[in-house]
């Protein structure tokens, strides 16, 4: 008991000696740590808050922000061609990964409320069409790169052959404008057989009317001159019934066309004609539903690739021409039936490869 009462005296002692000042900021710092004075019946350890982890976490980001801009930095004055490849790869990826969880909402809003894909908003409608032709295209590549270490030349071939095996998401902005004007270019290839075609069922047309005006219209083209919208429309018997219909085309003509739409021509004529019908119900649909929302709402960049899609190079075109372009296909689209969608077919052809400004 003497001895108890001996320590405490000398704690008060030095208590009542330390000032004020140095008492507050020796607590100040326990409190920094996580601990403080408390009750001396109590002993428990305070955490540290939410509030610090947070902070701790921005700074985490913040400082690989700055490292990552160094990175970027070092390999655009070192390595420029390489950080071109290098910042193309990493947005595609992330354009890639927005376009996936886009499509996978729509077709989730689809199963919820029981919706076709016919009855979805032309926006909504040309996403879905799109990243399945490059989920497709991006199918090869992972079927190759399953073996063991084949994912090295999985990269070797992308970088030789980025027009074949990658997705525009991947292409710089040069390769973009030249791997359009290479595939319109092989489209434009098949557009003379279309023609020959053309030309030789004109015998077999029973009724005289539909002969001279398919004749009227080879003639035309042949000329150069771009054919107005009731040119087109007068042969709509002609093309739902023998000869031109899509159940009557032969296997020549559905190559011929297969190259047009930039689809493979290296399969069975079933598979072409199957191919076929559905490309081109998918593009009806998808004029309905431009229609409905009017070609003053898209943009630019929109108005570019739906024309693209239909036969017309428009990157060379002024905006202005592949709006009223734009315009004389929807015309004709929307007068069509489903039994006449052969001549909406081989519209991609008829209406694009005398137009003014496109390159010859």
């Amino acid at each position: 008991m003497a001895l108890s009462r001996v320590c405490w005296a000398r704690t008060a002692l030095w208590v009542s000696t330390v000032t004020p000042g140095s008492y507050v900021n020796r607590r100040l710092q326990l409190v920094r740590y996580g601990l403080a004075w408390g009750d001396p019946r109590s002993s428990k350890l305070h955490l540290s808050p939410k509030a610090d982890v947070k902070s701790l976490i921005s700074y985490v980001v913040t400082k690989t922000k700055v490292i990552n801009g160094k990175y970027h930095r070092f390999l655009g004055r070192h390595f420029p061609r390489f950080y071109i490849l290098y910042t193309t790869f990493m947005k595609g990826l992330q354009m890639l990964w927005a376009d996936a969880k886009k499509a996978r909402r729509i077709k989730t809003n689809m199963w919820k409320h029981n919706i076709k894909f016919h009855q979805l908003s032309y926006r909504e409608m040309e996403h879905l069409r799109q990243f399945r032709r490059d989920v497709t295209k991006c199918l090869f590549l992972g079927i190759i790169s399953i073996p063991p270490f084949a994912n090295y030349l999985v990269f070797l071939l992308m970088y030789l052959f980025p027009r074949q095996l990658l997705i525009k998401h991947f292409w710089t902005a040069k390769q973009q404008i030249d791997f359009l004007d290479i595939y319109h270019a092989l489209r434009k290839q098949s557009h003379p057989e279309i023609l020959c075609y053309l030309e030789k069922i004109i015998p077999l047309i029973s009724d005289a009317g539909l002969r001279w005006h398919v004749t009227e219209l080879c003639t035309k083209l042949q000329r150069g001159t771009h054919p107005a919208i009731h040119d087109i429309l007068a042969l709509r018997e002609c093309f739902s019934n023998h000869p031109l219909s899509m159940n009557q085309l032969h296997a020549l003509q559905l190559k011929a066309l297969s190259r047009a739409m930039l689809l493979t021509p290296y399969l069975p004529s079933f598979l072409l004609r199957h191919r076929l019908k559905a490309h081109t119900t998918v593009i009806h649909q998808l004029d309905k539903a431009l229609a409905k929302l009017g070609i003053g709402q898209l943009t630019a960049q929109e108005v570019r690739s739906a024309c693209y899609l239909r036969g017309l190079n428009s990157t060379h075109i002024a905006e202005e021409r592949c709006r009223t372009w734009l315009g004389e296909w929807l015309q004709i689209s929307c007068s069509l039936k489903e039994a006449e969608l052969s001549l909406l077919l081989h519209n991609v052809f008829l209406l694009s490869t005398n137009y003014i400004g496109t390159r010859r």
